[in-house]
């Protein structure tokens, strides 16, 4: 009895899958017996309409792509040109043969023209797309902006084109599509109020990729964060100290924070600042110093190197020396600067140049017999009574 029943149910599924594969190939439930020999030559017959449909519809395609390999010159296409032509052939020949094949297979004509409007629409919105990069580099190449910027409007118009490529394919099939974009407003705003800080560094990253403050590649110095600048995104910028670490600011500060470029300019001004005794030639030593700016390469003959007395201090004479260098050579600076000071004190060595250091020097005369005679001095001694306010002054000559 069991077997018989498994044998029944399983009976059972092959009847109903035979009965879903006779009306997916357009039988009716109403009719009492399967006629499969005549649907079998209408499938037979839709297939070989359908495949001489594609021919036909390929034929064309080649002979079209053919044409216009072989005639660049006259129709005035490069390689570019031409890659986007095939490109909206082969599009329309797909859409094409999709169109074919659903007419053959008994689509609703409603359906089969909604598809033909909404691959219009999608033709439209790739070639949009497609053309959208080269458009915006060639904008930003005239009006000289960097390429971050160019990152930036690539995306923001990408996720704009593909938005409304969907929405009017959608709205071809009948979806709604106003009440789609107000309710997805609606989420955006209430996401924009949970995501107030994101949005304050999205923002303040537009600015500054508009402002070109600085760019990828300069040397910044931010809240003494001083590093190249490695990575300008839409929430952080990336800095890259000399230590080889990553700061990570978030743009929000950067915009509102004293930004200092390093590398805007074609050559930057640094000084450093070397001391000699009071007994040593000033001029000599001027020259010492500049001979040593002289044989140092990183450092530019114009502008002109410069080494003045700045003070005149409490241990010597100091002297700043100011000189130039390309940007490229800003990275380097600590090294570049602890060279000078080096190849200065050797300079100043050779010249029989003294450094001076804090000291004390008692200066004793001469010819003296000791002790030393003082000078007479004066005491004074005053006595304050409460019976007496008045004051009595002894006066007294000590030697």
């Amino acid at each position: 009895m069991a077997i018989a029943s498994i044998t029944d149910f399983f009976q059972e599924i092959v009847r109903d899958l035979h009965t879903s594969l006779y009306l997916a190939i357009g039988g009716s439930v109403e009719e009492e017996s399967i006629d499969w020999s005549s649907y079998t030559v209408e499938l037979v017959s839709t297939g070989i309409k359908i495949l001489i449909l594609l021919a036909v519809l390929g034929f064309f395609y080649w002979l079209t792509t053919y044409i216009i390999e072989h005639n660049k010159g006259r129709f005035r296409l490069n390689d570019r040109r031409a890659k986007i032509a095939r490109s909206i052939l082969r599009y329309v020949w797909i859409v094409a043969s999709l169109i074919a094949i659903m007419s053959q297979i008994n689509f609703e004509p409603n359906t089969v023209k909604a598809t033909a409007k909404a691959s219009i629409w999608a033709g439209i919105y790739y070639v949009l797309w497609t053309s959208s990069g080269h458009i915006i580099h060639k904008i930003l190449q005239h009006y000289g902006l960097n390429a971050s910027i160019e990152q930036l409007l690539k995306n923001i118009l990408s996720v704009l084109i593909w938005t409304l490529g969907i929405a009017s394919v959608m709205a071809q099939f009948g979806f709604d599509i106003v009440s789609l974009i107000a309710g997805l407003g609606i989420v955006g705003l209430a996401v924009g109020f949970a995501a107030q800080s994101t949005l304050a560094n999205f923002i303040a990253g537009i600015t500054i990729l508009l402002e070109q403050s600085f760019e990828v590649g300069d040397w910044i110095n931010i809240n003494n964060n001083e590093g190249r600048v490695v990575v300008i995104s839409l929430r952080t910028t990336h800095i890259l100290t000399r230590d080889n670490i990553t700061v990570i600011v978030p743009n929000s500060t950067v915009a509102s924070s004293e930004v200092t470029n390093l590398t805007s300019k074609n050559f930057i001004r640094f000084d450093i600042r070397m001391r000699i005794a009071f007994e040593d030639d000033i001029d000599t030593a001027r020259n010492e110093i500049l001979q040593v700016l002289t044989d140092t390469e990183v450092v530019l003959k114009r502008p002109e190197t410069s080494a003045t007395v700045a003070e005149i201090g409490e241990y010597g004479v100091f002297f700043i020396v100011r000189f130039w260098v390309k940007p490229a050579s800003v990275a380097r600076m600590p090294k570049i600067k602890e060279g000078l000071q080096e190849n200065i004190k050797r300079a100043f060595d050779a010249a029989n140049i003294s450094t001076p250091y804090p000291h004390m020097r008692l200066l004793m005369p001469k010819d003296v017999d000791y002790p030393i005679a003082t000078k007479p001095f004066a005491t004074t001694t005053q006595l304050v009574t409460a019976d007496n306010p008045s004051n009595i002054s002894l006066s007294k000559n000590s030697k």
